[in-house]
């Protein structure tokens, strides 16, 4: 018992037994008589944060108790999930060997010899998978007041679907979850978020698999990343033939998109645009390359333990709203394999990080003060100029598709869409809309739909001006002069975005002068 409540930084449990419960549970719940006589309550622990190596260490209301008093702690599925993951790839090997070894192409010496050589492999690349869902644990947890309505919703999602029995996994009602976020200022608790993670990742998995992407050729990347370099390379004629290949396709695809996407990604994702799981999936594996997801994610990583974990959370979260909004364009734009998306839109990630010879001098000043605070703070200067541009990338696709449907150069309507973006606020109106308090899944819908209507508003006026106009620096400005109502609607934006705070209706206020403008 002095072990358990001492003042520690890390109380780590790696036997047998239950050693915590929650302060209304009985001894007799947790059926482990031989630990009565030191088991103690999770309000008693005294750690900052507790390692669960061994498994039911902790009664799970023992560890949302515990969390709730601010330990900071997980489950022990998470905490011992590089265990599975590496029985998995264990298995899984052997699985693609098998063959090799029946026909005699691979001695039985000769598969155990490879299985050794391949150990740092298999460690690193299951100690990133570890990595990974921290991140997102992490992420869910600096967000979870804020997005209480959005878990309730996902929460009701997967009860529906008949997967989730939300009194059995000591999940919150969707009352008690409320008063927590309003009186207490806290989400879910990390021991609950692990649980929420497991469902959320199965369900995605499930439907994957009963749709056709794990059999398109453009996940077969996904397939090789999962075996070691030297056994991807060695036997890649052999991969697609792996039992297990449309798993492990499925599995690695819905953890890449909840881990990066956040645990309401997809279903906010459906809702917003009724497209399909494989649509939603499509679309941001499309995203994924065109950010370069795997270059930002490892340059953030890299700073671990130099900036502060906030800082790169915040950048992190920044990438994802960025994710959420490029995903939406893609599955709203005409289907196309996602190999020529990522060649149209390859621009985009040459563009992010030199954004400022585009940018109208607002924009320019935000970009740059942007820039400082995250330096400040020890990111460097050009991950904090992609970090800034990110914010962007669905205006840069914007051009892009503008460019290709009227024959204009691609740099050119950039120069033009930013210049509509720094004289009517986008940039700040859209941060005004993503700031508007989310109550329910109407508000949701509205906020994510006042979003896209901007952008559509630059863009429509971005065409009239090329349509209108001839190639020359004071483009926007000459067409804008032509119009007596170009000055109310640039008064009326400037106003709002003055201001502290803004509403729908402001909103669409603004959005309506900006169409009327695009049609005069």
């Amino acid at each position: 018992r002095a072990i358990l409540t001492a003042p520690v930084d890390l109380l780590f449990n790696g036997g047998v037994g239950t050693y915590v419960k929650a302060s209304d549970e009985t001894h007799e719940q947790i059926g482990d008589p031989s630990n009565n006589a030191v088991r103690v309550n999770g309000a008693d622990l005294r750690c900052t944060v507790v390692g669960e190596g061994g498994n039911l260490g902790f009664s799970q209301r023992g560890r949302i108790e515990a969390a709730l008093a601010g330990v900071r702690i997980n489950t022990d599925a998470i905490d011992n999930s590089a265990g599975v993951d590496t029985s998995d790839h264990e298995v899984n090997i052997k699985i693609l060997l098998a063959p090799l070894v029946a026909s005699g192409e691979l001695t039985g010496a000769g598969r155990d010899e490879l299985l050794v050589s391949v150990t740092d492999d298999v460690a690193a690349h299951v100690l990133r998978d570890n990595y990974e869902q921290n991140v997102l644990l992490g992420n869910a947890r600096a967000l979870g007041p804020a997005m209480a309505h959005e878990h309730i919703r996902l929460m009701h999602c997967l009860e529906d679907r008949g997967d989730l029995d939300r009194r059995l996994e000591f999940l919150p009602s969707d009352a008690d979850l409320l008063e927590r976020a309003s009186s207490l200022d806290r989400g879910l608790t990390s021991p609950e978020f692990s649980v929420l993670t497991a469902y959320t990742k199965i369900a995605l998995k499930n439907d994957l698999l009963k749709s056709s992407l794990p059999d398109d050729e453009w996940f077969a990347r996904d397939l090789r990343a999962y075996f070691p370099p030297q056994i991807a390379a060695a036997y890649a004629d052999r991969l697609a033939s792996h039992p297990l290949a449309r798993q492990i396709v499925a599995n690695a695809v819905a953890n890449s998109i909840v881990n990066r996407g956040g645990l309401t990604f997809t279903l906010r994702a459906i809702e917003d645009t009724q497209a399909t799981v494989e649509d939603v999936a499509r679309a941001f594996a499309a995203a994924r390359e065109i950010l370069d997801l795997a270059g930002f994610t490892n340059a953030v990583q890299a700073l671990d333990n130099r900036i502060p974990a906030q800082a790169q959370t915040k950048l992190c979260l920044g990438f994802r709203r960025t994710l959420d909004a490029a995903v939406r364009w893609l599955i709203q734009a005409p289907a196309a394999p996602i190999g020529d998306t990522v060649e149209r839109f390859a621009a985009v990630g040459e563009w992010i990080g030199r954004l400022d010879a585009f940018l109208a001098e607002p924009d320019l000043n935000r970009r740059s003060r942007e820039i400082e605070e995250a330096a400040a703070v020890g990111v460097p200067e050009p991950l904090a100029a992609v970090f800034s541009d990110l914010a962007k990338a669905t205006a840069l696709m914007d051009a892009i598709d503008t460019a290709s449907r009227t024959g204009e150069d691609p740099g050119e309507v950039l120069r033009v869409m930013f210049d509509v973006y720094g004289r009517f606020s986008i940039g700040r109106l859209l941060e005004l809309d993503a700031a508007l308090p989310v109550t329910d899944v109407w508000t949701a819908t509205a906020q994510s739909a006042t979003e896209a209507d901007l952008r559509a508003a630059a863009v429509a006026l971005t065409e009239r001006i090329l349509a209108d106009t001839e190639q020359s620096a004071d483009r926007v400005a000459t067409w804008l002069g032509e119009r007596p109502g170009s000055k109310r609607a640039i008064e009326a934006t400037a106003a709002l975005a003055d201001s502290q705070e803004a509403s729908l209706a402001s909103l669409v206020v603004v959005l309506r002068s900006m169409r009327a403008l695009a049609r005069s």
